[in-house]
């Protein structure tokens, strides 16, 4: 009996894979995944957000000084795009569980897009660290700071920081166009829209690391005294 069952299950969602007897018990089985491997990423991140506030306890004079070097024009703009990518990501969800193929294409479409905005604003501000000798390394050089090595350390944990982020959004990216291959090949359905559900969980998890982020390295002390 239970076989017919499972049988019939799958007969009726070929997208169901054959572990599962039920497409909930499927959905659910890649939520808990999908939560598990974010709650590794927020250990990662964590170390290095650890990091950043036991050696900023440590400096504080040399690490604000640095910290105020940072263009935060450019780090708004970007939280601002990625607060956009949320929503259009939002929008590409309910539009999988509407099975609205053209809304989930568009909304995608749209995420991609402004994933790709983030980056190259990116690499504009990496670009603009390189000319002002603020990466580590032989040719580092910060006007007004007597103590380089520990101005090093700040713009060690920026780029080790923000280059891990931007290498989530790379791989976010990727996922992205993924899901419109699946999509324009038909592969999603009121009935099943899972891998867009999950990439958005990713996505939303990516946005608010550089909500963390941004404060930390571009604002607290500008506005906070140690």
């Amino acid at each position: 009996m239970a076989s017919s069952v499972h049988t019939e299950s799958h007969a009726e969602s070929p997208a169901l894979r054959e572990q599962f007897n039920t497409a909930a018990q499927q959905k659910d089985a890649s939520g808990l995944g999908m939560w598990i491997f974010l709650i590794t990423e927020v250990m990662f991140f964590g170390g290095l957000f650890a990091a950043y506030t036991i050696y900023r306890s440590s400096f504080p004079d040399i690490f604000g000084a640095a910290s105020r070097t940072l263009n935060t024009t450019i780090g708004a703009v970007n939280t601002a795009v990625l607060l956009c990518s949320s929503f259009t990501m939002v929008l590409a969800v309910r539009a999988g569980q509407l099975g609205k193929r053209k809304q989930i294409a568009v909304f995608l479409i749209l995420t991609l897009i402004l994933g790709l905005v983030f980056l190259g604003v990116k690499a504009y501000e990496w670009d603009q660290k390189f000319i002002e000798h603020h990466v580590p390394g032989p040719s580092f050089h910060m006007e007004g700071v007597p103590d380089q090595g520990h101005a090093q350390l700040f713009f060690s944990l920026y780029f080790a920081m923000t280059g891990l982020h931007a290498l989530h959004m790379v791989v976010g990216a990727g996922l992205l166009t993924w899901l419109l291959i699946e999509n324009s090949r038909g592969k999603f359905s009121a009935d099943y829209y899972t891998p867009i559900d999950m990439i958005g969980l990713y996505w939303h998890f990516v946005d608010v690391i550089w909500i963390f982020l941004f404060p930390l390295l571009y604002l607290i002390d500008r506005y906070l005294k140690s």
